[in-house]
């Protein structure tokens, strides 16, 4: 990870004003709606629940910790979202965030290479040392399946036998959404429908003797548990 000068590094505290003041910005021209929930639009305004997903890989932020015990001061609950391709970060992390996403995009080496285009030859490699460290952090765990038709949907055995290594908590299999970036690369027949999401995860779930808890057919998306019910995840 490279060190970066402490002048060039966002405070959290500040990073996390700003996040909040983005956060109203978005949802501000709610309130003038008649269809508006006054509640839940005041509930927008003042969140308690923070999904750090900063742009590029959130585990480079060399503040990440502060980030996190910073949510925790204000009692809200945080959603680490990360590639995986920084173990390292993750096993430093103290404290820990309320849950841990994990996208695993490809099932096998080639397939990586091909669709996430690493920059280092390592990083498969590295992916790999996030998936054995999950089972030792003592936080709520998902691994997330974005999946692309023609690309990286199907290989539900190599998927397998790459979340046994994790122990998540949730596996989440969601499809490709064309939009972005990727429409430089892929097009519009590369979003699978629901249904081949619910075939994969299906057959994910029996391959890792997982359950089907829950899906959201207009957002293709497809929730597997352990024990096959979802716990709360507000705390």
């Amino acid at each position: 990870m490279r060190d970066y000068p402490s002048s060039e590094v966002d405070e959290p505290k500040e990073l996390l004003e700003k996040m909040i003041e983005a956060q109203r910005e978005i949802v501000s021209g709610f309130g003038g709606d008649r269809r508006c929930d006054n509640v839940m639009w005041a509930e927008a305004r003042d969140p308690k629940h923070v999904a750090i997903s900063l742009s590029g890989e959130p585990t480079l932020y060399p503040k990440l910790s502060e980030l996190i015990a910073e949510c925790n001061k204000r009692g809200m609950t945080t959603f680490l979202v990360t590639n995986g391709t920084t173990p390292k970060a993750l096993a430093n992390l103290d404290p820990l965030p309320t849950q841990l996403y994990v996208t695993i995009a490809a099932p096998t080496p080639k397939i990586f290479e091909r669709l996430c285009l690493p920059r280092s030859s390592r990083l498969w490699e590295r992916v790999n040392d996030t998936l054995a460290l999950l089972p030792s952090l003592d936080t709520r765990k998902v691994i997330r399946h974005t999946l692309v038709k023609e690309w990286n949907l199907g290989w539900e055995s190599e998927y397998a036998k790459l979340v046994s290594k994790a122990e998540p908590n949730f596996i989440e299999a969601k499809a490709y959404m064309f939009v972005g970036d990727s429409r430089n690369r892929l097009t519009v027949d590369n979003m699978p429908a629901h249904e081949d999401i619910r075939t994969f995860s299906d057959r994910l779930a029996t391959e890792l003797s997982y359950e089907i808890t829950d899906e959201q057919r207009d957002s293709r998306v497809v929730l597997l548990s352990k024990d096959g019910h979802v716990e709360n995840i507000m705390r």
